[in-house]
C-alpha cells in the first residue's frame, strides 16, 4: 500500500493578482492538518513555479520565496507523514508531465485500489518515480488525457476507476482542476476571494484568504477554475451514495469551519450534550483536553450542571500529537504540550473530556498528569465511539493491534489509560449530533463496514483476529 496521508489542500484562480500570498494564508489556516511539510505551485505564461520544504508554512515561505512564485493561479498543500520516510521528496505538490506540459498535483486522502492502478500504469509502459498514490492518480489522468484530449473528461474517466477518499487540486496551464471523490469522504469547499475564486479543504482557509465559502464541492464534482472564475463543473459517475468522514466532525477539522452547511463547533457541542445524557457522572469539574475537546466539554458541562474548568493549559508551539509520525515523539510531546493549573485539580473529582481515543498512549499520559496534580478521581468521557478498525481513506489508523479499543471493553480501556471509568459516545449519539443520516457517513473505523470494497481488508482482519487468539 502507498504511504497514507492526512493533509490540507488549497487552490486559487485570480485576475490581476499574484496567487502566492493567498495560497500562503490559506495554508496557514490549514496548518493543523499537516505540520511536516508544505508546498506551493503557481503558473505564469506557461511556466510552472514550485517551492516546497520541510516544516511549518511560515518557516518555509518568507517574502523572497513567495515573490519567486509568479502567476495568478496556483495550488498549495500541507502534509504530515504516516508511513514511509519523512523527507522533501514526499512533500507536495508533485510536478508531473501531462503530455508535454508541466503540471502540479496535490491531494488529501488515500486510494485503496492503489496496487491495481499501479499495475495498470506499468503495463502501459509508464515508469513511476515513487510509491505515492498522488503520482499514480496524476499518471492515470495523463493516460486518459492521451486518449480523450479533454482533461476534464480524462479526470472523470480516471476517477471512475480510482477507489478511495480524496480531495485533489490539479494545476495545468492557467487552470486549476479541483475534484472530490464520488462518496465525498474527504472534504473540499468552494468560495470567492478578492479578484477570483478558490477551493480549500476547509471553509476557514477561504475566510483567512479574505474571502468566503460559497458551498461544499459536491461528492464527485469536478470544478474548473480559470481567469478568476468558476468556468464550469461536471460530475464523476457515481450511484448517489455519500460517505462523509465522521472523523472530520470529531477531530480533524477546525471548530470554526463549516461542513455540509453546519458549523463544526455546533456538532461538537451537541456531542457533549449527548454524552451528558448517555453517561452522567458525579464530579466537581469538567476538564477538556485542549484544544479540540473544548466544545464537547462545554456541552457536557451544560448538560450535567458540573462546572467547566480550563485546568490543562496548552503550549501553543507544540504539534498536534496524534499526527506526529513517531510514537515515542507523541508520548514525549504530551508532557511538553500540556500542563495542569496548579491547585485547580487538587482534591477534585474530574471528568476528563477528549474528542477520541486512537492508540490510548496520549490519554494515559494526560490521566497520569491529572492524578499527579492531586485529582482524587478521573472519569473519562470520549466524544467519539470506539475506534476498532483501520482507516483506508487517509487517516493514520492502519492496524487493529495499534487501536486501544480493539478487542477491549470500556472497563479494560479504563485500566489501560489509568482512569476510574471510560465511556464513549454511542454511534446513534454521534449520528444524531452530526445531523446526517448514518448511510451518509463513513463509519468504517467504528464498525469495520466500509463504504467501498477494500481489497486487503479481509486478509488484514483475519490476521488481526489470529494475533489476538480470537
Amino acid at each position: 500500500m502507498p504511504a497514507r496521508e492526512f493533509c490540507g489542500v488549497v487552490g486559487v484562480s485570480l485576475q490581476g493578482k499574484g496567487a502566492a500570498p493567498y495560497l500562503f494564508r490559506g495554508l496557514r489556516a490549514l496548518q493543523h492538518r499537516g505540520q511536516e511539510s508544505a508546498g506551493i505551485a503557481t503558473t505564469s505564461h506557461g511556466t510552472l513555479y514550485q517551492r516546497k520544504g520541510m516544516g511549518l508554512v511560515h518557516e518555509i515561505f518568507g517574502q523572497e520565496l513567495l515573490d519567486s512564485l509568479r502567476g495568478a493561479v496556483g495550488i498549495g498543500h500541507v502534509r504530515y507523514s504516516t508511513t514511509g520516510s519523512s523527507d522533501i521528496e514526499n512533500a507536495q505538490p508533485i510536478v508531473v508531465k501531462v503530455k508535454d506540459e508541466d503540471a502540479a498535483i496535490a491531494h488529501n486522502g488515500d486510494i485503496v485500489n492503489f496496487s491495481r492502478i499501479r499495475r495498470r500504469l506499468e503495463s502501459q509502459g509508464i515508469d513511476l518515480l515513487g510509491n505515492a498514490d498522488t503520482e499514480s492518480m496524476a499518471q492515470m489522468i495523463a493516460l486518459e488525457y492521451g486518449r480523450t484530449r479533454d482533461l476534464e473528461a480524462a479526470i472523470r474517466r480516471a476517477c471512475s476507476e480510482i477507489i478511495g477518499g480524496y480531495a485533489v487540486v490539479f494545476l495545468v496551464g492557467n487552470r486549476v482542476y479541483a475534484f472530490r471523490d464520488p462518496l465525498g469522504i474527504r472534504p473540499l469547499v468552494f468560495g470567492t476571494v478578492e479578484g477570483g475564486v478558490a477551493v480549500a479543504s476547509e471553509s476557514v482557509a477561504l475566510e483567512l484568504m479574505g474571502g468566503k465559502a460559497v458551498r461544499d464541492v459536491a461528492p464527485g464534482e469536478v470544478l474548473v477554475l480559470e481567469k478568476g472564475q468558476l468556468a464550469r463543473t461536471s460530475l464523476i459517475p457515481n450511484n448517489g451514495d455519500r460517505a462523509h468522514c465522521m472523523f472530520e466532525w470529531v477531530y480533524f477539522s477546525r471548530p470554526d469551519s463549516m461542513m455540509e452547511g453546519q458549523p463544526v463547533y455546533d456538532v461538537r457541542y451537541r456531542i457533549g450534550q449527548r454524552l451528558a445524557a448517555e453517561a452522567p457522572v458525579k464530579a466537581d469539574l469538567v476538564v477538556p483536553v485542549p484544544d479540540s475537546a473544548r466544545p464537547q466539554a462545554l456541552g457536557f458541562a451544560e448538560g450535567t450542571g458540573v462546572p467547566y474548568a480550563e485546568a490543562l493549559i496548552k503550549n501553543r508551539f507544540v504539534e498536534r500529537t496524534f499526527i506526529l509520525p513517531d510514537q515515542k515523539r507523541r508520548e514525549f510531546e504530551v508532557r511538553v504540550k500540556l500542563h495542569p493549573v496548579p491547585g485547580l485539580l487538587r482534591g477534585k473529582r474530574i471528568v476528563l473530556l477528549d474528542d477520541s481515543i486512537v492508540r490510548g498512549t496520549t490519554l494515559r499520559e494526560i490521566v497520569q498528569m491529572v492524578r499527579g496534580a492531586g485529582a482524587t478521581r478521573v472519569d473519562v468521557r470520549i466524544g467519539c465511539p470506539p475506534i476498532r478498525a483501520p482507516c483506508y481513506f487517509g487517516i493514520d489508523m492502519k492496524e487493529r493491534k495499534e487501536l486501544v479499543a480493539h478487542n477491549r471493553t470500556a472497563e479494560q480501556i479504563a485500566e489501560v489509560v489509568g482512569a476510574d471509568s471510560v465511556h464513549y459516545l454511542s454511534i446513534p449519539g454521534l449520528v444524531e449530533s452530526i445531523r446526517l443520516s448514518e448511510n451518509q457517513l463513513c463509519l468504517g473505523c467504528l464498525t469495520g463496514r466500509y463504504p467501498v470494497e477494500v481489497p486487503e481488508e479481509r486478509h488484514r482482519f483475519q490476521k488481526s483476529l489470529a494475533e489476538f487468539g480470537a
